[in-house]
C-alpha cells in the first residue's frame, strides 16, 4: 500500500461512521423477524461495541482489544449460540443495507474490502457458535486493502 493512502478505517470516516452505521443497522435488527429473537436481551451499548471493534479491524485505534478483551471476547460471545445461515445472510444483508443508510463510502475499493470482512467474520460466527467451537484466542483480525489477513482461530 503506498504511503498516505487512508486505511479503511479512516476511508469509511473514523469513529463516526463506524457509529453510525451500528446506530442505523441494530435500529433495523430490533424490528426485523429474523435477527430480533436473537438479540432481544441486547443492552443499549451493543452497537457501540460493535462500532469500536469493526473500526479497530478496519485500522482504527486498538480500543476493542484495550477495554473489551480483542477478538477472545468477540468470539466467546457467540459460543453456544447456533447461529442459522438464514440469521448470518440476514445479519450481512441488513448491515450493507445500513451502510447505505448511514453514508458509509459507495466506491466499490472500500465496500470490496468491507463486504469481505462482514462475509469473513460472520461465517466464523457461526464456527464459534456451534457445539464444538475451536479456541476463540487468537489476533484481532485486521483488513486492509487488497490484502486477506495472515489470522487463523486460535493462532
Amino acid at each position: 500500500m503506498s504511503e498516505g493512502t487512508p486505511s479503511p478505517y479512516e476511508w469509511a470516516g473514523g469513529d463516526e461512521a463506524f457509529q453510525r452505521l451500528t446506530a442505523v443497522f441494530y435500529g433495523h435488527v430490533r424490528k426485523d423477524p429474523v435477527l430480533a429473537p436473537v438479540f432481544a436481551h441486547m443492552d443499549d451499548e451493543h452497537p457501540a461495541h460493535v462500532a469500536t471493534f469493526l473500526a479497530e479491524v478496519f485500522g482504527g485505534p486498538a480500543r476493542y482489544s484495550a477495554e473489551h478483551g480483542g477478538h477472545d471476547h468477540m468470539a466467546r460471545m457467540h459460543l453456544g449460540r447456533h447461529i442459522t445461515e438464514e440469521q448470518r445472510r440476514r445479519w450481512v444483508s441488513l448491515l450493507m443495507d445500513s451502510a447505505d443508510e448511514a453514508g458509509l463510502p459507495a466506491d466499490p475499493e472500500f465496500r470490496a474490502v468491507f463486504s469481505y470482512y462482514i462475509e469473513w467474520g460472520t461465517r466464523m460466527a457461526i464456527v464459534y457458535s456451534g457445539d464444538d467451537p475451536p479456541p476463540t484466542a487468537g489476533p484481532m483480525p485486521t483488513w486492509d486493502w487488497g490484502q486477506t489477513p495472515p489470522w487463523r482461530p486460535g493462532g
